[in-house]
């Protein structure tokens, strides 16, 4: 564990140093942004200078760097606040929304993969289909397609918008609903194939037969013995799948005007306020390491030969 700690310290140098590369070479100039068109030439030098956008690019980078190392990301360059302040203040939206998604496709996936390995039939074909319509149809699409139907037409959740869960639990669970299903389409159904995939190959193992003829019964086996063993794909799956949904929620928190992190990277970008954004990345790419840890010790837990190895 202390060894995977070790090797993120490189990933988050060079994310950090090529997320600052691609931002420069986006068109676009925040001190031109700041002063307007119609500012005097003076002015312009006058902003460029203060944000320190003279500089050469690796010297800008370097004195990033040398602050984010002591936890200062800098300020905004458009509203001057701290970046740490910002984004703070925007990720428990984004992570509200990719744990909950997270939780109802592993929830919902591993529920219908264990159905379908135990009675197949018509059901695999629904959890197959339901695989290919996730994997076809964007998460945004679906989610405008919810707001038509369920927000508009029928009004049983708000449409945009989001409300802390320290002001409103119910309000808070409302207007997750819908971003959530948004996200959860797809992964429902690629969990549900990988869980059936996995108990099925399990299941055909010489252990399940040796106790099947030993009189042990099909629950038992099922639920004591080979979801234990059937897990490890599941969670590579599931880790994947909360990796995957850090990118998908930039979308739907767009389409849901929800103030996470994926919709303030969205509006940095487009403003070229390289502070925010380079902090925001920072952030994501923490949150992925972090994945790859909890990955590591579930399969420490499950599989005794991974804490030897």
């Amino acid at each position: 564990m202390a060894r995977r700690l070790l090797s993120s310290a490189p990933l988050l140098f060079l994310v950090s140093a090529l997320t600052f590369v691609l931002v420069s070479l986006v068109p676009g100039d925040p001190a031109r942004t700041i002063v307007g068109q119609h500012a005097t030439a003076e002015q312009y030098a006058a902003v460029r200078s203060q944000l320190g956008l003279d500089d050469s690019l690796p010297a800008q980078y370097w004195h990033w760097m040398a602050h984010a190392l002591h936890g200062d990301l800098g300020s905004s360059l458009f509203s001057g606040e701290a970046v740490t302040a910002v984004l703070n203040a925007r990720l428990p939206v984004s992570l509200s929304l990719i744990v909950a998604g997270t939780l109802v496709s592993g929830i919902l996936g591993v529920s219908l993969g264990v159905l379908t390995a135990r009675r197949g039939g018509f059901l695999v074909r629904i959890v197959d289909g339901l695989s290919l319509v996730g994997l076809a149809v964007p998460a945004f699409w679906f989610a405008l397609v919810l707001i038509a139907v369920l927000a508009v037409k029928l009004r049983w959740f708000p449409v945009t918008g989001y409300v802390p869960l320290t002001e409103d639990p119910v309000q808070w669970a409302r207007c997750l609903v819908l971003p959530v299903v948004s996200l959860s389409l797809g992964t429902v159904a690629m969990i549900a194939k990988q869980t059936r995939d996995s108990v099925l190959d399990t299941l055909g193992r010489d252990f399940v037969r040796v106790m099947q003829a030993n009189g042990f019964s099909r629950r038992s086996i099922l639920y004591r013995h080979v979801l234990r063993n059937a897990a490890l794909p599941v969670v590579t799956v599931l880790g994947v799948v909360l990796i995957s949904l850090l990118a998908t929620a930039v979308f739907v928190e767009t389409v849901f005007a929800m103030p996470g992190l994926g919709l303030l990277t969205q509006q940095a970008t487009i403003q070229h306020d390289i502070p925010v954004i380079q902090g925001a990345v920072l952030y994501i790419t923490v949150l992925v390491v972090v994945v790859n840890l909890l990955v590591d010790l579930t399969y420490r837990q499950l599989d005794p030969r991974v804490r030897t190895s």
